[in-house]
């Protein structure tokens, strides 16, 4: 597996790490088993930056994580968030900022993760009614303290991870990026150039479009009932239809150079920056495998031209949450 330093003064990882929350939350059934077995496989191939977070489950996939990290701590660049309280639906959520949640947050995700200390902490959002300076000093005394190596932050402003960066180094800002997700990128937002500003990584979440960017799904019905893509604009009705047709000239250009769409989605990804490391999740060693040989795949300039011509910036139907949880970013 090549390697992606995260930030100017972070760690090294593989260029290409492994989201766990689809593990044990939003996407369908669990297989705690396979699951494992897929962290396994993938420190076998050189992934090392693991991403979960205490609202996923909620709590249960730090605790999957935990134990498939069992003695295997020293191979793993472990991150994982705090913010995001749950309620029973995205309208009801709370995100919370305080100093006093951010200690007893990390100190309830070290106990269910078994480990003494966490390589990568995340704001899993910004908290509004918080300063921001309040949230990432809290955070700093961790680092203080032994119990964080590196600070991240996850769907922040540039204007906010700015006044963060005055605060503490932050190592890595977390965003949603792919073919069909441009927001960092838009000189309007000025995200990615922020970070680059910054000397702070990039991490690129839902770099295969939860999915979709793989052609492996051709309606609604292809999900399980309890699975968030049901609900999501993207996935429903004229929408979905529309979506489609942008995976099927990918799914073509993608054919033409022998690899899958999905390969070619994340290639993309990996060619806007060597400070971008994206973090495809799966639940499954078949579709981990594929993910992870997209660290072997090269654009050329002609190719790359072609996918901005054939998926510009806005091309994909529909929000990419809905209106409660867009609330949440760019914050």
């Amino acid at each position: 597996m090549k390697t992606r330093k995260l930030g100017r003064t972070g760690p090294e990882v593989g260029a290409i790490g492994l989201g766990c929350m689809g593990m044990s939350a939003f996407y369908g059934a669990r297989d705690d088993d396979e699951s494992r077995a897929t962290i396994d496989r993938a420190l076998e191939l050189g992934v090392t930056l693991l991403d979960t977070a205490d609202a996923y489950g909620p709590h249960t996939n730090e605790v999957l994580v935990g134990k498939a990290i069992a003695g295997k701590r020293d191979r793993v660049v472990l991150a994982t968030k705090f913010g995001i309280q749950l309620g029973p639906d995205p309208a009801t959520r709370r995100i919370v900022g305080s100093p006093a949640y951010v200690r007893a947050a990390c100190d309830a995700s070290l106990q269910r993760l078994g480990v003494d200390h966490i390589d990568l902490y995340y704001q899993h959002r910004v908290d509004p009614t918080v300063p921001i300076e309040d949230t990432i000093g809290a955070m700093a005394d961790l680092v203080h303290a032994g119990k964080v190596r590196y600070l991240g932050m996850s769907e922040a402003s540039a204007a906010t991870l700015r006044r963060a960066c005055a605060i503490h180094p932050i190592t890595a800002l977390q965003t949603e990026y792919s073919l069909w997700t441009r927001d960092p990128d838009d000189p309007a937002d000025d995200i990615l150039g922020a970070c680059r500003e910054l000397g702070v990584g990039f991490v690129a979440y839902s770099p295969l479009g939860r999915g979709f960017l793989t052609g492996r799904y051709r309606s609604v019905d292809d999900f399980d009932a309890d699975d968030y893509r049901r609900h999501s604009p993207r996935f429903q009705g004229d929408n979905f239809a529309r979506n489609l047709e942008l995976v099927a000239l990918v799914t073509a250009l993608a054919r033409a150079k022998a690899i899958t769409p999905g390969q070619l989605a994340l290639a993309w990804v990996l060619a806007q920056g060597d400070d971008i490391v994206p973090i495809p999740g799966t639940k499954r060693r078949a579709y981990l495998e594929e993910n992870v040989a997209a660290a072997d795949v090269t654009l050329s300039p002609t190719e790359l031209a072609q996918l901005d011509a054939i998926v510009p910036r806005d091309a994909a139907a529909g929000g990419r949450y809905p209106a409660a949880m867009m609330a949440f970013v760019n914050r």
